[in-house]
């Protein structure tokens, strides 16, 4: 039921591969899904990757088990699915490649359930509620959807403080709500989704219509500034943390927090018109941005600096 929907090797597997064949799975599935992290890979320690291999596999399938199916309530009911054998990686009884890559993965780095269960909570909850009345809503989603990745993060490499932890929450947060704006018209199109919250649409005078028209209206585009000023808040109270990890995480650190603040750089170029087109950024800004990255890795004092504000409001 759903599976089919979705590539045969996500399956759960008649035998159980061993340790070596669940790796490789989700070192594939990582490289060949998502350029950023690949390039982002080139940057971590080589004990780390196969962690950090099956970390993005485990988001990967969830991910597509809540949006690739076509059908909520398969989805649904896949998820569960997926959060039984979670359950089932933490009892020692993992079956799929994702769980026993992870079940080692859990063991080295002493990783508790609740960040893995917090992701599967944003998945299902992408089934039922497309529509923010607020903006303590959106961080509420942020809370499940964006700061268990970070917090996993910090996991993998050792840290496990809440001061680390609050300080990734606002980088993922803000990361999450610069993809948010820079994706306006396709979350609307393609997923019926406005993550722009109800109450400061009306206060700017924007309305599900000003969306669906595609046309970006002087109180959308106002709208879109003072949303995009926000994300940039965020950004500046998460900045700190580069400064307290060790040198190969501060340069991923780094090198994606220049990303999102690029994001939301495109925004304001277009002059916060994001429904007519996609704001994006360009391979050369890419490019330039993992070579100050990995300039910053033998000089830190090159590193992003907190330029974007004294933190949220």
């Amino acid at each position: 039921m759903g599976w089919a929907a979705l590539p045969e090797s996500y399956r759960i597997p008649a035998a159980v591969p061993s340790l070596a064949e669940s790796r490789a799975w989700c070192k594939n599935l990582a490289e060949s899904h998502y350029e950023n992290f690949h390039v982002a890979s080139w940057f971590l320690p080589q004990k780390l990757r196969p962690h950090f291999h099956a970390v993005y596999a485990y988001c990967r399938v969830s991910d597509d088990l809540g949006d690739e199916t076509g059908n909520r309530e398969q989805s649904l009911a896949l998820l569960d699915q997926w959060s039984e054998e979670l359950d089932a990686c933490y009892a020692g009884r993992a079956r799929h490649p994702v769980f026993v890559a992870l079940a080692e993965t859990i063991r080295i780095c002493n990783i508790p359930k609740e960040p893995f269960a917090d992701l599967l909570t944003a998945f299902k909850q992408d089934q039922t509620k497309s529509r923010f009345a607020n903006m303590d809503e959106v961080l509420d989603y942020c809370r499940y959807s964006a700061n268990p990745v970070g917090r996993l993060v910090l996991y993998m490499c050792g840290y496990s403080d809440e001061e680390r932890f609050c300080l990734s929450d606002f980088t993922c947060t803000a990361l999450q709500l610069a993809n948010f704006w820079q994706d306006v018209a396709s979350d609307y199109q393609q997923r019926d989704r406005i993550y722009l919250p109800h109450d400061a649409m009306l206060r700017f005078g924007v309305t599900e219509a000003t969306i669906a028209a595609g046309t970006a209206t002087p109180g959308f585009r106002a709208l879109l500034r003072d949303q995009t000023d926000y994300a940039r808040q965020l950004f500046g109270a998460g900045i700190p943390l580069i400064g307290m990890v060790e040198n190969e995480l501060a340069v991923d650190l780094d090198l994606f927090s220049r990303g999102g603040l690029e994001i939301l750089r495109a925004i304001e170029q277009r002059d916060y018109d994001v429904l007519s087109a996609r704001p994006a950024i360009s391979k050369a800004t890419k490019l330039s941005l993992a070579l100050r990255a990995v300039t910053g890795k033998f000089l830190p004092g090159l590193r992003l600096r907190s330029q974007t504000g004294a933190g949220p409001k």
